[in-house]
């Protein structure tokens, strides 16, 4: 199941419980039960932290918001230090395919967000895209900007 990702290995916190592996995830303060999609998030979120500059008080997991009536709930969602919304990230397992269905659902959770900074990963492939609400329009970056250079 702790299937080598292309993401940088971390000394995560690993335990059973009750015959389930859980990790200690250090944003939620509390043990998470560690399914493939979650092993997948948190080794971006510490991609985030260790290799990117974001810091850890600025990101938010599993957050909930309202589409078309429906809780849904986004993987993970970085701020400025105002608060403002700067990056929304999806994650899926590394099972789970990267395709146009993913991208379709960052999509729809960005027009509650609004956040001009997009990533999609099932850890194994990861796709970058700065979106133009200006001009209605999109373009895929090669690679995460560091936090730093996000800021304004």
């Amino acid at each position: 199941m702790l299937q080598p990702l292309q993401l940088p290995p971390y000394p995560f916190k690993i335990t059973e419980h009750k015959g389930q592996l859980t990790l200690f995830d250090g944003i939620r303060k509390k043990h998470i039960v560690l399914t493939p999609e979650e092993w997948v998030r948190q080794h971006f979120v510490q991609y985030l932290i260790n290799q990117k500059g974001y810091p850890k008080t600025l990101i938010k997991l599993e957050g909930g918001l309202k589409l078309h009536g429906n809780a849904k709930r986004t993987d993970i969602v970085v701020f400025n230090p105002s608060g403002e919304k700067i990056l929304l990230i999806e994650c899926k397992a590394p099972s789970v395919s990267i395709n146009q269905k993913v991208f379709d659902q960052v999509a729809r959770y960005n027009m509650v967000h609004k956040v001009s900074l997009l990533a999609v990963s099932n850890g194994l492939k990861h796709y970058y895209c700065r979106i133009d609400f200006i001009n209605k329009g999109y373009q895929f970056i090669e690679d995460l900007p560091d936090y730093r250079e996000i800021q304004i």
